[in-house]
């Protein structure tokens, strides 16, 4: 069995990262390998400074990775092929709708149902012009993309308990965003099948991300793993843990004298410190 845990260098880890890495540790417990992704496309907020902070951290808690460590900013080339891929196959619609202008739709009396996207630009004809002088990210053609397929996407739980998604579940998500060589769902499936995952651990508030990531491992020809949604650590006042809230940081527990390894070993056992609790959101 192989997992991975994949951090963003946007911010200080905090207990909800160290309890989802607790499950990765506790996953491969029996025999297997854990591995280590830096999750650093954000290039607005990921800073080197983040990223020596994590390792800290990592080295702290004691945990040891398997293998090398994928950087995904080091992976554009790897994300472009796919992209040209899905492109040549006419799955792929250029994007130039902003943040607002899908507030606007989604806002208008017959907008999109679920705060899905409204579709404004699907059906646009290509214009390499435009493309070439204004923004645009790249959207995955859900429709299309199933008609090629041939069936919804289902997806198989650690337990071995199997989920088939619903049209409900999809979207035309985006793979390229505007800024970025490939937004997270393009990232996560191929970073996965290079790293050779047969197990996806993460928390259960990314369980909706699993049907169209299936949707792009069938379309892309990538090995199906596994997936364990754990719940996530809120505190006190019942929110989840978040950096932009300021989440008592692993930097802050060490500061105050926890001992990482005692600290990981407690939350392999699903024991958290006072004032913590673990909340499923599904």
């Amino acid at each position: 069995m192989i997992t991975r845990f994949a951090p963003s260098p946007t911010g200080l880890l905090h207990l909800g990262h160290a309890y989802s890495l607790a499950r990765g540790v506790a996953a491969v417990a029996g025999g297997g390998e854990l591995r280590l992704r830096i999750d650093d496309l954000d290039t607005t907020r990921c800073r080197p400074e983040f990223v020596a902070a994590l390792e800290e951290d990592l080295d702290w808690l004691g945990v040891s990775f398997a293998g090398p460590v994928l950087v995904e900013s080091q992976r554009a080339a790897v994300y472009e092929e796919a992209l040209e891929r899905l492109r040549g196959a006419g799955l792929l619609y250029p994007c130039f709708c902003t943040r607002k202008d899908i507030e606007a739709a989604l806002a208008a009396p017959h907008g999109a149902a679920g705060g899905r996207y409204p579709g404004t630009c699907r059906d646009l004809p290509d214009e390499p012009e435009r493309r070439a002088t204004q923004p645009h990210s790249w959207r995955l053609d859900h429709e299309k993309a199933l008609a090629r397929v041939g069936a919804l996407p289902s997806w198989q739980d650690h337990d071995g308990s199997v989920h088939l998604s619903t049209r409900a579940d999809l979207d035309d998500a985006i793979l390229a965003r505007k800024d970025a060589p490939a937004a997270y769902h393009l990232a996560c499936v191929l970073d996965d099948a290079a790293q050779g995952v047969t197990l996806v651990t993460r928390s259960a508030d990314l369980a909706g991300a699993t049907p169209i990531q299936r949707l792009l491992q069938q379309l892309l020809e990538l090995p199906e793993p596994a997936y364990l949604h754990h719940p996530i650590v809120v505190g006190a006042d019942g929110r989840r843990l978040a950096k932009r809230d300021r989440a008592p940081t692993l930097q802050q527990l060490r500061a105050d004298g926890v001992e990482g390894p005692a600290l990981l070993a407690a939350l392999m056992d699903e024991r958290l410190p006072l004032g913590y609790r673990l909340v499923d959101p599904t």
